[in-house]
């Protein structure tokens, strides 16, 4: 963005308050969790209340379904995905997802003062996407936006859901470069 416009920050998507449990919880305990709040993911926390993971549906359903384990046996600690990648509250949203894209995550701790403040996932971020296209568009229709600054949306691929940070919108859908060209390939041969 430019000199006199902010970027958002992470605690303007973040979700709060964070659904904690503690490292001793059972792993039925976090799935009951998770259906009752209607959230993804978990974080782990020590007795001190510090974050120590993070527990995904996906974690649930590799390291106990899978496995044919019993839920109420298997603690926290044993299925969570740990450290717990995080921000500062004040990071911006694109350093946020340079850090999912970098680390290989869909979620982090939000911390300010030291504390678990919030997570942010990208699902949150691609909530408010459409705003920043928008704005993004607006823009460029004004001329404000130098054609040598103009930059790819970056985002899931509409498709085959692969991160790219050269979106194009092909018929209200957002394709990274390669289904891009495979529907322009298609279009031709039509």
């Amino acid at each position: 963005m430019s000199g006199t416009s902010r970027g958002v920050k992470a605690k303007e998507v973040m979700s709060s308050p964070v659904i904690t449990v503690e490292e001793s919880e059972s792993s039925a305990k976090v799935s009951e969790l998770m259906v009752k709040h209607n959230i993804g993911s978990i974080i782990v926390v020590n007795r001190k209340k510090n974050p120590v993971g993070i527990i995904t549906e996906r974690d649930i359903v590799k390291r106990v379904a899978s496995k044919n384990l019993v839920p109420a046996k298997v603690k926290a600690s044993e299925i969570m995905s740990k450290p717990l990648m995080t921000i500062e509250s004040a990071t911006e949203i694109t350093d946020a997802m340079k850090k999912m894209r970098a680390s290989r995550v869909e979620r982090l701790g939000v911390i300010e003062n030291g504390k678990l403040a919030g997570i942010v996932s990208a699902s949150d971020i691609l909530r408010i996407t459409p705003a920043l296209i928008d704005i993004a568009s607006e823009k460029s229709l004004v001329g404000t936006v130098p054609e040598r600054e103009r930059v790819g949306l970056t985002g899931y691929c509409d498709q085959c859901n692969a991160w790219s940070e050269n979106l194009k919108q092909v018929d209200g859908r957002f394709l990274c470069e390669d289904c891009f060209f495979d529907s322009e390939e298609e279009k031709k041969q039509h």
